[in-house]
């Protein structure tokens, strides 16, 4: 069952049906149906998802937005941006409706390694001086299947913008210890930096490329109710 079936309220939790001699049977007084529970670490998470419509924008202290390249055709090298934001508009009810806007300062990029991270930001690669952001608008939503969704949307890196698809999987909301009511996505795409003009390489002396053309973005989001 989809989060967004479980919002139109067709997916309520079900009990067994009660026996004649059951304290819940009909002829006993019968308890509300509860919509939250408790669980670890303090949290209250909402069992009912009945209304998650509205504007969220992404918590960068708790959200990670990276990516991960092929190196040398035996390994792989990750990185991650330190600086970003964003806005979603959640409707259930009307999935054309969503939306989501993320904006990363590529200048934050961090692969652990200061002498490859000043390559990232020049001009072989992100040319951050020229181009500080990368940019994702989303142009539309559909649901997979239960809890997946992919997220379509134009994708700006270096001055150049393509289409691409986000595959996105909801884990839940929550209202944490501060009463902060927050919702959980974890998202991947994939890319070919080259349609960016990220074409820089070289080659290595057994054959191929030192760094591969595809690259997996990806993203774990925590996002907070503002409306």
């Amino acid at each position: 069952m989809g989060l967004f079936t479980l919002l139109r309220g067709s997916a309520k939790p079900t009990r067994p049906a009660p026996s004649p001699t059951s304290p819940h049977s009909p002829t006993a007084r019968s308890s509300p149906t509860p919509t939250s529970t408790a669980v670890d670490g303090g949290y209250l998470q909402d069992l009912s998802l009945a209304k998650l419509t509205g504007a969220w924008v992404l918590d960068p202290t708790h959200s990670t937005v990276g990516f991960a390249a092929r190196h040398a055709l035996v390994t792989r090298v990750r990185g991650t941006f330190s600086e970003f934001s964003g806005i979603f508009h959640l409707d259930p009810e009307h999935l054309d409706e969503c939306s989501a806007e993320v904006i990363v300062q590529m200048a934050s990029v961090d692969t652990r390694v200061a002498q490859r991270d000043e390559h990232l930001r020049s001009a072989d690669f992100f040319d951050t001086e020229r181009y500080p952001e990368m940019v994702f608008r989303s142009t539309a939503v559909r649901q997979r299947e239960a809890e997946r969704y992919r997220m379509t949307g134009d994708l700006t890196i270096r001055g150049h913008s393509h289409p691409v698809d986000i595959d996105l999987v909801y884990s839940g909301s929550v209202v944490d210890s501060f009463g902060v009511e927050r919702i959980g996505l974890d998202g991947i795409a994939y890319v070919n930096r080259g349609d960016w003009g990220l074409t820089w390489n070289a080659n290595l002396e057994t054959g191929g490329m030192l760094v591969s053309e595809k690259i997996k973005l990806e993203f774990d989001i925590s996002a907070i109710r503002v409306a």
